[in-house]
C-alpha cells in the first residue's frame, strides 16, 4: 500500500508556533503595498526597487532596467544603516524601498524584515515582477545564465585519464 498525505495525521505543531500563511498575512498587515503601476510612479520618483530574486529567475523572466539586485539572503545586512556591509543607498531608515520579487510572496516577507531593521518605509509589489511584466512596464530579458568560461572536462581529455 502507498502511503499518501491523507494517510498521515498532520504533525501537531509547537505551541506559540505559526502557519506561514499566519506569518505571510502579519507581514502584509504592516505594509502598504503597491501594484505595479503604482510601484513604477515610486520607482520613477526615487523609490529604491529591489529585485531580490536568485539568479536562475532573473535569468528566466527578466529584470527591470535599474533596479538593485540583493539577493534575499543578504537583504537585511545590505540596508541596515547600522551595518559595515551596507549598500551606499542605505543612507538611513526614511529611504522608500521597495521589494520585488518572482510573484509577490517573499517580498512581503522580506519587506517586513526591512521595517524590522527601521526601515519604515519598505514596502513589496503585489503580484511580483509577473505582474510587473502583466502590466507592460519596462523590463529587460529573459537572459541567458552565464556559462563558465573554464573547458568542459570532456573537451580537455579529463574524460579519458
Amino acid at each position: 500500500m502507498q502511503v499518501t498525505a491523507e494517510h498521515c495525521p498532520a504533525p501537531v505543531p509547537p505551541a506559540g508556533s505559526r502557519g506561514i500563511d499566519e506569518i505571510l498575512a502579519a507581514a502584509r498587515a504592516r505594509l502598504d503595498r503597491l501594484d505595479p503601476e503604482q510601484a513604477h510612479l515610486a520607482y520613477r520618483a526615487g523609490a529604491l526597487l529591489v529585485d531580490i530574486r536568485p539568479a536562475a529567475q532573473r535569468a528566466a523572466h527578466g529584470v527591470v532596467p535599474g533596479s538593485l539586485t540583493v539577493e534575499r539572503n543578504v537583504l537585511e545586512w545590505r540596508f541596515d544603516p547600522r551595518c559595515p556591509a551596507r549598500l551606499p543607498e542605505a543612507v538611513d531608515y526614511d529611504v522608500p524601498v521597495m521589494i520585488l520579487c518572482q510573484e509577490g510572496y517573499t517580498s512581503s516577507l522580506a519587506a517586513a524584515a526591512l521595517q524590522d531593521v527601521g526601515l519604515h518605509r519598505a514596502t513589496d509589489v503585489v503580484g511580483g515582477f509577473a505582474a510587473w511584466r502583466i502590466a507592460g512596464l519596462p523590463a529587460l530579458g529573459p537572459t541567458p545564465l552565464h556559462t563558465s568560461a573554464l573547458a568542459s572536462p570532456v573537451n580537455t581529455g579529463w574524460a579519458r585519464r
